[in-house]
């Protein structure tokens, strides 16, 4: 018999996968999309703030969903919200693309929570920041399914057809899951209100933030978040634009390059969260990592024009494997810091403050490109906030790790 902790992380993994395989599918198909609805390119920054808006809004008000219906149930939701607005893409005006953005989004928040709720239950201490960051793996590998199957698809037969080969994907995944429903839900709360007054009550949203204090560790660890998340947020987002407008990139090689910035975040996921185990100084490992990754992003923004393939790939590798893989490491303290019966409302407000990092940086670097004339300043401009946060963050950090 398997044990507890290997099916929930197979399931956990599943549809962190199948949740970042559709999230990413709009950024990958962005040249296409937006050429076709006559955006400015830059435009997909609006979008992508949109979807972590999205995220931010579910993690902000769905407690009292996830409590009701149960981590399962709500990881099964999220990923048919998220076919549903990969579907309503196929309308192609500009406001469907709005609404399909946002509720990409809405889908993706079960999953930090919903996640370690799971996990925080059944992974043994030991190896509690291994299990979780290769949970957090699936993100990074649901992008390099969209950098592999959503670009080739959409370049042989549209972005229409490729995002409903996505929807129908996840909609399989979650039925899938199913069977673990029963055991892994058990402790959900059948009496949990899910009326509108409920859900959006002072309290819920206020149970978030106030879990925040159940350790003085948790806020500055969330700053770091943050600043780590604006990086990986714009990387994600604008990588494959950024590759095909000025780099003289293919569709499919910049899908490609972006492909192996997905994968290797893979890799560094499991690398780094076996790493923060074997050290037992996680906050430590996730201090110098935001170093690195600074000085990452600044080699790829130096990438020449034209660049080979090989050389493409190598940098948005070498990036994608410092700038976007610290989330498993971090989900993982924020739940060792919490007591059992507060992991999902600490996940959820730290969360949140992180997707803001989602929200205001792809905005933000819109904005820069288009008052900058260029991509170089904004990609050196994400690459310094990471370095001064992780350098004003690091004395309270590391007197909490002592």
């Amino acid at each position: 018999m398997r044990a507890p902790w290997i099916a929930a992380l197979g399931a956990t993994l599943l549809m962190q996968v199948i949740a970042s395989f559709m999230a990413q599918s709009l950024p990958v198909v962005a040249p296409l999309l937006t050429e076709s609805l006559d955006l400015a390119a830059e435009s997909i920054g609006n979008l992508s703030a949109l979807n972590a808006l999205g995220t931010v809004l579910f993690l902000a008000f769905g407690g009292p969903f996830l409590a009701r219906l149960g981590p399962v149930r709500m990881l099964q939701a999220g990923a048919a919200l998220s076919a549903l607005g990969l579907l309503a893409l196929d309308i192609g005006t500009v406001p469907a693309l709005a609404f399909a953005a946002l509720l990409l989004g809405i889908g993706y928040g079960p999953s930090p929570p919903a996640g370690s709720r799971i996990l925080a239950a059944t992974a043994p201490p030991q190896h509690r920041s291994l299990i979780f960051s290769v949970k957090q793996a699936g993100a990074p590998l649901g992008g390099v399914l969209a950098g592999l199957i959503t670009a080739p698809i959409a370049s042989a037969f549209g972005w229409g057809t490729a995002l409903i080969v996505c929807a129908a994907t996840a909609l399989v995944a979650a039925a899938s899951i199913q069977g673990l429903r029963q055991e892994l839900d058990a402790e959900r709360d059948r009496t949990r209100s899910v009326s509108l007054a409920s859900v959006f009550s002072r309290g819920t949203l206020a149970a978030p933030f106030t879990a925040l204090r159940v350790a003085p560790a948790i806020l500055p660890l969330t700053w770091l978040a943050i600043s780590f998340a604006i990086v990986q947020g714009c990387l994600f987002t604008f990588t494959v634009t950024w590759l095909v407008e000025t780099r003289g990139l293919s569709l499919v090689q910049a899908g490609s390059a972006f492909a192996a910035m997905q994968g290797s975040g893979v890799v560094a996921r499991i690398v780094l969260g076996w790493l923060a185990d074997r050290t037992g100084r996680p906050v430590v490992n996730l201090l110098v990592q935001g170093l690195v990754a600074s000085g990452a992003v600044l080699l790829l923004a130096a990438m020449p024009a034209a660049p080979s393939l090989a050389l493409a790939a190598t940098l948005s590798g070498l990036a994608g494997f410092v700038a976007a893989s610290w989330n498993g490491v971090y989900m993982a303290e924020v739940a060792r810091l919490s007591p059992r019966d507060r992991v999902s409302d600490a996940t959820s407000g730290s969360t949140l403050l992180t997707f803001l990092g989602y929200v205001a940086g792809p905005a933000l670097y819109g904005v820069i490109v288009t008052l900058s004339g260029g991509w170089v300043v904004p990609m050196i401009a994400i690459a310094a906030q990471l370095a001064v946060v992780t350098l004003l963050v690091a004395p309270s950090l590391l007197r909490a790790s002592r």
